[in-house]
């Protein structure tokens, strides 16, 4: 059903079109801005739609949609997970829901309304709003009490609806949406649920990576081989400073050293595949071989910036610091489902990678950060990197000498 059927109730028309829009994967933004659209023609005087879901996602902890009948479109706004709840959540109508237990409020702002209680109240009466009404409904089976810890909600959506008709909502509005409530519900939860899916897979497994399993890539054993540049990124005498300084502390300084590093390899185009302890591993798989190879080094030296100008102000706030190492080489990978049948790693592994790891047993040896393999060098040696060769060197493992280079100046060791 592409829309609305005329010869339906509106009930029955709106609820079904909810169904097709989750069974499609609309948007929750066009899902919302559809759903308002077709109560205003309904004639339900909607002036203002919030609705607030749930986020399960390392940064935020929840997302708010507010639809306004001027201007037909939706806004979007993140809540970042915080120590203590915002004063404006814990003074909202929907909050008191939680808290009350119960799942309807209606306030007639045309009467006398706690606006100290609910501040947002006053600020839709001031708007021209008139009456309000708020619900919610859980996406899961709902607790045994009718508690429910508002600070720590099981997933579900609670939504607001803000008419400005000099009579208010009519019964007959409410019933509207009421009964077409869990149909929405519904629709929210399959996109929300794919859409956390997509943002979990991301923040995981990387961005690539992430997007291949969701699209189906999960078998075990499929691979794809490919040629790119890898990169090892390394912090330096993190081990004895992470004996040295509490475990909060430590792990704040590595979060600190790879959040630069995931940014600065991501803003060039770079994958990031795993973390390893206080490294990670990335690849540059650009179609052009020379593109991965200058993108590679262009993140070299922004993040070395980074990572210099970050320790000049730990240094300056009393925190411990630690230097960065990079390890480059290019060839050939494979790169996809690897490990058992109920644990699987989306991954790289081939000699490329084994290479790479022997190369970044060398930083010590040669006093450089920055270590790159000849095939590096080969397509970016007419780039704006200026590469120095280090010489010929028996690696542990690899059969035929490498011929390694840096960049200069890399600062050393």
């Amino acid at each position: 059903m592409s829309d609305t059927d005329s010869s339906l109730p509106p009930v029955s028309a709106l609820s079904a079109w909810l169904v097709d829009r989750g069974l499609d994967g609309t948007a929750r933004e066009d899902l919302l801005t559809g759903y308002c659209e077709k109560l205003v023609s309904f004639g339900l005087p909607l002036m203002r739609l919030h609705v607030a879901q749930r986020a399960l996602h390392p940064r935020f902890g929840g997302i708010g949609f507010d639809w306004l009948r001027d201007g037909g479109n939706i806004s979007l706004e993140r809540y970042a997970h915080g120590v203590e709840p915002p004063v404006p959540w814990l003074k909202s109508p929907l909050y008191h829901l939680l808290k009350s237990g119960e799942m309807e409020f209606r306030a007639h702002l045309d009467d006398a309304v706690d606006e100290d209680r609910f501040p947002i109240l006053r600020d839709l009466k001031e708007q021209g709003g008139t009456d309000y009404f708020a619900t919610g409904l859980f996406f899961e089976k709902p607790p045994a009490s009718n508690y429910v810890d508002p600070d720590n909600t099981k997933q579900g959506m609670l939504a607001s609806y803000t008419t400005d008709a000099p009579q208010g909502f009519s019964e007959q509005d409410l019933s509207l949406i009421r009964c077409t409530l869990p149909p929405l519900g519904l629709a929210l939860k399959a996109t929300a649920n794919r859409r956390m899916a997509q943002d979990l897979l991301q923040v995981y497994l990387g961005r690539d990576a992430g997007q291949r399993v969701l699209s189906g890539e999960i078998q075990r054993g499929s691979v794809e081989e490919l040629d790119a540049v890898v990169c090892l990124f390394d912090l330096s005498g993190f081990t004895s400073l992470a004996e040295q300084i509490p475990g909060p502390e430590m792990i704040a300084m590595l979060n600190a050293y790879h959040g630069l590093a995931v940014t600065a390899i991501q803003e060039r185009g770079g994958n990031v595949l795993k973390f390893m302890g206080d490294g990670l591993l990335a690849m540059f798989d650009h179609p052009d071989p020379r593109d991965a190879a200058c993108a590679a080094l262009d993140m070299v030296t922004v993040l070395s910036d980074r990572v210099a100008r970050a320790n000049r102000n730990r240094e300056r706030d009393g925190l411990p610091v630690a230097r960065c190492t990079f390890a480059l080489h290019a060839g050939q990978l494979y790169y996809g489902n690897i490990g058992g049948e109920d644990r699987l790693d989306f991954t790289v592994i081939g000699p490329a990678v084994n290479l790479t790891a022997r190369v970044a047993e060398m930083h010590r040896a040669l006093g450089r950060r920055v270590i790159l393999t000849e095939p590096v060098f080969d397509v970016a040696r007419a780039g704006k990197h200026d590469l120095v060769s280090l010489g010929r060197y028996v690696l542990r493992g690899i059969s035929k000498p490498q011929e390694l280079y840096t960049i200069w100046p890399d600062g050393g060791v």
